[in-house]
């Protein structure tokens, strides 16, 4: 096969940030795909409807005058869910038509999430709410206990967090995003035949990559992400789970762009920049499992199906072509360093 067809997919977890960087990196995934899920996780976050109002604007005028003019692009919003979250908040953001969900960070858990919920039992009203509008709640799914070793607090969080909230409110819907664990794949699985108020979102470095990627040939800060990558027996389980054709699971990128700068620091900042390469990532991952043919399920329809969105109309081509990641791409007055750049790639998108 030297050319795959699919339909013009969308991701469901996205970071785009703001101002001159939102410029910057916006182009990659409004070229590739339809419709992305925008985190609201910016400074000061994303906490009401006109908030999530005026950010959509921002996006719309950041995007190059074709794809502006030709409106084949399309930011779905979030809100940051915080202990004060009024249940009122949510009946706006479901009335608003372009708020599509309301993500869950535990305070501390990763860039941006000071301002995350403490405890769960404080947005009790607000997630009554949720449920009884049906308005997804996105999940960040770790624990923060400093006590909980970093490669278990995804699999604590399950068991702490996850399963007394699908208990207490077992008509919500949830997105447990970017999972990263064996158990996290098997649970979703688990309760993929059963019910469809549980999906997750996987990412390309996720199915591609454990946790030696971080220290080979020394520390290398560009492949630093939370949740952090995983042991090998992990990462397989990732690929079985998107690979399997089952509906519960689906594309979200988590791209994640940090400047070289912020990168290569002292303190490193968390997050894989894969937007630039996104599909072509996951197409190494489809093809190394042998399931190709699986891509498009998982890329443009799991997805929107979920959110009970139409599928799009349009497609993409992916050809056989070999390529080299570029070293770095602009990003304002610095630079970002794409994820495994130098690295040779089998696919490519045909513009």
């Amino acid at each position: 096969m030297d050319h795959l067809t699919i339909t013009r997919p969308d991701d469901w977890h996205l970071h785009l940030r703001d101002g001159d960087a939102l410029r910057a990196v916006l182009p990659y995934t409004a070229r590739r795909f339809a419709r992305a899920i925008v985190m609201p996780n910016l400074k000061p976050p994303v906490t009401t409807v006109a908030d999530a109002a005026s950010y959509r604007d921002r996006i719309v005028d950041a995007l190059p005058e074709d794809l502006r003019r030709e409106r084949t692009f399309v930011p779905l919003m979030t809100l940051y869910l915080t202990d004060a979250t009024s249940p009122d908040e949510i009946r706006r953001a479901k009335e608003s038509g372009f708020v599509h969900g309301v993500k869950l960070y535990p305070a501390g858990a990763t860039t941006n999430s000071a301002a995350g919920v403490t405890n769960l039992r404080h947005c009790w009203p607000t997630l009554e709410t949720m449920q009884s509008v049906g308005m997804p709640l996105l999940v960040h799914g770790e624990v923060t206990d400093a006590g909980v070793d970093l490669f278990d607090r995804e699999r604590v969080f399950i068991d702490e967090q996850l399963i007394p909230l699908r208990a207490a409110f077992p008509s919500l819907r949830i997105v447990f995003e970017h999972i990263t664990t064996r158990e996290a794949a098997h649970y979703v699985t688990d309760c993929c035949g059963r019910e469809r108020t549980l999906a997750a979102t996987i990412t390309a470095h996720h199915l591609l990559y454990n946790r030696n990627a971080l220290f080979h040939g020394g520390l290398r800060p560009h492949w630093y992400c939370l949740p952090v990558l995983k042991r090998e027996p992990h990462r397989q389980a990732l690929v079985e789970a998107a690979t399997s054709g089952r509906p519960c699971f689906f594309l979200g990128t988590d791209s994640a762009p940090h400047a070289r700068r912020a990168k290569e620091s002292a303190c490193c900042g968390a997050g894989a920049f894969t937007a630039f390469h996104a599909m072509e990532l996951y197409a190494e991952a489809f093809e190394r499992a042998g399931r190709l043919d699986r891509l498009e399920a998982f890329a443009s329809f799991h997805g929107p199906d979920f959110y009970g969105l139409a599928r799009n109309e349009d497609r993409i081509v992916l050809e056989r072509s070999s390529w080299t990641v570029p070293a770095s791409v602009a990003f304002g007055d610095d630079e970002l360093v794409p994820l495994d750049a130098g690295s040779t790639l089998r696919w490519r998108v045909v513009d």
